[in-house]
């Protein structure tokens, strides 16, 4: 992917009175510097630097022990480039601020193999080289909390004062509760080119759902999810609580998921999973069988974090059988009912926790391998998954990590790099996390996944 350095943006926005410029590690968290309006230029032109190891930081914001990025490489730097989307507006934040989303070279220009962006461009060029374009929408999940006790609970409703105990789903009334949050939202997503669309109250007590529209350029939808956590998170502390996607925050609340939906065009524009039928073509099958071989050895993107896990239990209405059906969700890979000209997959096993460059690189990479080996999967169900018996996700951290690491089919889907180093941070901030209490692991990811 050719980077686009966007020209003049800054004279164009004066108002702006600083820059963030960051990149997103393993966790999808965002680290990188704040940088003067007066210096901000030099970006553009030069990018700037971090230690390669920066992206390959624990959830904490620890170094990685024994990584080769840190003390046997003398921590080196890489060069941060600006991505091609160039300067984007920060409206959760009082002060004007531009955050400039950059990637991570090597100083002879060679991608840094352990940046989740590239992992993801890898995947796209496959389809590029076969004349194929993903078409990708994300559906993204998450709760409004007032975490300012130790018992997590819905915020009051900005209108009414009253906390509402129960779930709501696809509750009017839950959605006009938090009437000017959501409309500051939805403001602020158009002022960074984030596609939000359909708001939805969900199962939870205080949970939601933003569907963001389908676009052909996966690179940036995943941006754009990216985006939507980073700008959910700040705007909500400006309304006085907290939002979070973070897996399963209520033990007897439904969990929060990031479904993926996607086709794919050919060089002429037409949907090859589109074959005039309701069943779809043999590509759509292919597809579907490369994601349910995919899927064992891809739980770890799908359920990057302890809590993910909480999530992952059968009839929690996350699935976790590895099956197909179509117009059923209680399955991991689901076939909607649309016009045949729109037939598409739902992937349905991430939550809403994960790395969204990690996990399209997971998706579409693994629907491309069906493609290219032209597998064929098992019968698609019918009925209840949960009540049949079927090969299953891994059902805990350790064996989501070993699979992971040990699958043949993970290096299909990214570099071994970064798989090494997603192993090692895995690895690190389980051992490490055996010393928290419950109460101290739900602080952890409320704020940071």
């Amino acid at each position: 992917m050719m980077d686009a350095v966007p020209t003049g943006w800054l004279h164009a926005n004066p108002t702006v009175h600083s820059v963030r410029v960051a990149a997103c590690d393993l966790n999808a968290q965002a680290r990188g510097k704040r940088i003067p309006r007066r210096f901000a230029h030099k970006l553009e032109v030069e990018g700037t630097r971090f230690p390669y190891s920066v992206l390959n930081l624990d959830i904490w914001g620890e170094d990685i022990e024994d990584s080769p990025l840190v003390f046997e490489s003398g921590d080196a730097d890489g060069i941060l480039k600006p991505t091609e989307r160039g300067f984007v507006l920060m409206p959760w934040l009082d002060t004007p601020t531009a955050l400039l989303p950059v990637w991570m070279y090597h100083p002879d220009g060679r991608p840094f193999a352990g940046d989740p962006r590239h992992a993801l461009a890898a995947v796209l060029a496959r389809y590029s080289a076969r004349g194929l374009t993903p078409v990708v929408a994300t559906e993204m999940e998450f709760y409004l909390v007032d975490d300012s006790t130790r018992q997590l609970r819905v915020p009051k409703s900005p209108t009414s004062g009253k906390r509402r105990p129960g779930a709501q789903t696809l509750s009017m009334r839950a959605l006009d509760s938090f009437d000017r949050f959501f409309t500051e939202l939805y403001d602020a997503c158009e002022t960074m080119d984030i596609p939000a669309q359909t708001a939805i109250s969900e199962a939870g007590i205080g949970q939601f759902e933003i569907d963001l529209a389908h676009q052909p350029d996966a690179m940036k939808a995943a941006d754009d999810a990216w985006f939507f956590k980073l700008l959910l998170q700040g705007q909500a502390r400006k309304h006085g609580f907290a939002a979070s996607f973070m897996a399963k925050p209520y033990p007897d609340y439904a969990g929060n998921g990031m479904h993926v939906h996607f086709s794919v065009l050919d060089a002429e524009g037409r949907n090859i999973f589109d074959d005039g039928t309701d069943k779809g073509s043999a590509t759509l099958r292919h597809a579907v069988a490369g994601l349910l071989t995919s899927a064992p050895a891809s739980t770890l993107i799908f359920a990057p974090h302890l809590n993910s896990y909480d999530r992952l239990v059968p009839g929690a209405h996350a699935p976790t059988g590895i099956c197909w059906a179509y117009e059923n969700r209680t399955t991991a890979v689901r076939i909607p009912a649309s016009p045949n000209v729109a037939r598409r997959i739902e992937h349905r096993i991430s939550g809403g926790d994960v790395n969204p460059y990690l996990l399209l690189a997971c998706i579409l990479g693994a629907a491309l391998a069906g493609i290219e080996d032209a597998e064929e999967p098992p019968a698609a169900i019918t009925g209840n998954a949960y009540a049949l018996d079927l090969p299953q996700v891994p059902d805990t951290w350790a064996d989501a990590i070993d699979r992971f690491e040990n699958d043949p089919r993970t290096p299909r889907l990214l570099p071994p790099a970064l798989i090494a180093n997603l192993v090692m941070t895995k690895r690190q901030e389980m051992r490490d996390i055996e010393e928290l209490s419950e109460d101290e692991r739900v602080d952890l990811y409320l704020d940071t996944v």
